[in-house]
């Protein structure tokens, strides 16, 4: 899932990050720390994650199992707060000569993490034939490849999908089991549902560039140059384009007509609790909230159906962009100790784990044998509402739009794209003096992180 705990960071508090993360080609051979030389039997790798609350739980008992099945190896599990923390705790740790073994990183943090060179591609660790990769869903996988070669292990994977009232849709006149599919459906369907008196308004998500994101993928729109960030270090983006004009234009609409709810920027929880307590019939949001917003909506009285996200319909769908998080390897001189977290992350990824992750957090598992397993026992069959996010990532194309920018400075950029919305639902400015404004900012912030790193 999109880690919902991720608050807006200062330009200025990006840079003093950013400073502390780079480092010159010269030095990084010295982030490349090793354990120490004793002949121990059990080597010990320490695995530093952002899963708080129930999913720490599900983290933990994961951990415990794999150290029960490998007795030569003890892992050792601590939640260090938010991706962003967790990130900033490792590059802390590194420069002090204790770093960590294994860290989840969130996916956009992956050109930072490239570009560090603290990290050792997982794919340099695995031998030939080691591992099926055709197992793997390939939209998954393609966002943490860079150059071809995959630097990190998907470990919690979602996408973005829409959920609707199926009781507030009936009273409506609307029918239950054929949600809206397009911007104009979304706009009609919220009218009704407001002129019928079912909902105050018809729809509402959180003010987050995620999704913004997701329409631009899903529209087959790069987000910036350079193939996405993909084909070398982008220092260009597309916020200008038609496409995006689009997005926010139909965005600015339905705010104006009273059919969205701002629940403010990076509101995750605010837009949740807009959908359960129906004062919005529609919800988009990632699909690690199924289990969640599922049973939360049956405990109010009503009953959650699952879309994929609108989209304009003279527009064809390309598909989504891969939320959530991926397990990295530090660099250690000791060839034991990186084994050993190449030997928990495999495991980590396995069918059955994959299983037990997805069951117990609502993360889609990231092999094509955990979801043949979860359709043959009749999953999906109980619990409909997932076959949509499943549907959508499969249908998924292999293009650069949903595979993902690879930009330095992403937080940033998150930013500016939120505040600039913001800006335009405000009438504080034009969307296209706003949009030319933005892309100027982040094409500043891109140039300035390529020069940091070349």
């Amino acid at each position: 899932m999109f880690d919902k705990k991720g608050t807006i960071v200062s330009v200025v508090a990006l840079l003093v990050v950013f400073a502390i993360f780079t480092i010159s080609t010269a030095s990084k051979a010295w982030w490349i720390f090793g354990g120490d030389d004793s002949q121990n039997d059990k080597i010990e790798i320490s695995f530093w994650h952002a899963m708080g609350g129930h999913n720490k739980e599900v983290v933990d008992t994961l951990v415990e199992k794999f150290n029960q099945q490998h007795p030569n190896i003890q892992v050792s599990a601590q939640y260090k707060g938010s991706y962003r923390e967790t990130l900033n705790a490792t590059i802390a740790a590194t420069q002090q000569g204790n770093p960590p073994s294994v860290i989840q990183s969130f996916e956009i943090g992956t050109r930072q993490n490239v570009d560090s060179g603290i990290f050792i591609p997982f794919q340099d660790l695995t031998k030939k034939g080691e591992i099926d990769w055709d197992d793997f869903l390939e939209p998954v996988l393609n966002y943490y490849k860079v150059n071809g070669k995959l630097y990190s292990m998907p470990f919690n994977s979602s996408n973005a999908v829409l959920y609707y009232n199926k009781n507030l849709f009936k009273k409506a006149g609307l029918d239950p089991e054929n949600p809206p599919t397009t911007f104009a459906e979304i706009t009609e369907a919220s009218q009704k549902l407001v002129a019928s008196g079912a909902s105050k308004a018809g729809i509402t998500w959180a003010l987050h560039s995620w999704f913004y994101e997701q329409w631009m993928a899903n529209l087959g729109q790069n987000l910036v140059n350079q193939e996405n960030g993909r084909a070398g270090l982008a220092d260009q983006a597309y916020l200008t384009s038609k496409k995006s004009i689009k997005i926010i234009k139909w965005w600015k609409q339905l705010y104006d007509q009273g059919l969205w709810i701002n629940p403010g920027i990076e509101a995750w929880a605010q837009a949740d609790q807009n959908f359960l307590s129906q004062r919005a019939a529609m919800l988009i949001t990632s699909t690690s909230g199924v289990t969640g917003l599922t049973k939360s909506a049956k405990d109010q009285g009503f009953e959650v159906g699952t879309a994929p996200i609108p989209i304009p319909a003279d527009e064809t769908r390309n598909g989504v962009v891969i939320g959530g998080a991926s397990l990295w390897i530090v660099k250690n001189k000791d060839s034991k100790i990186e084994k050993a977290a190449k030997d928990f992350v495999k495991w980590m990824s396995s069918t059955e784990n994959q299983v037990y992750w997805h069951k117990s957090t609502g993360y889609f598992p990231i092999r094509k044998s955990a979801v043949e397993s979860l359709k043959a026992e009749g999953w999906f069959r109980e619990n409909p509402n997932y076959q949509t996010a499943f549907d959508q990532l499969i249908e998924t194309k292999n293009v650069r739009p949903t595979q993902g920018a690879l930009v330095g400075r992403f937080m940033e950029l998150r930013t500016i794209v939120e505040k600039t919305v913001e800006k335009i639902i405000n009438d504080e400015t034009s969307i296209e003096d706003a949009l030319n404004q933005a892309n100027q900012d982040i094409n500043k912030s891109l140039k300035e992180y390529n020069k940091l790193i070349k």
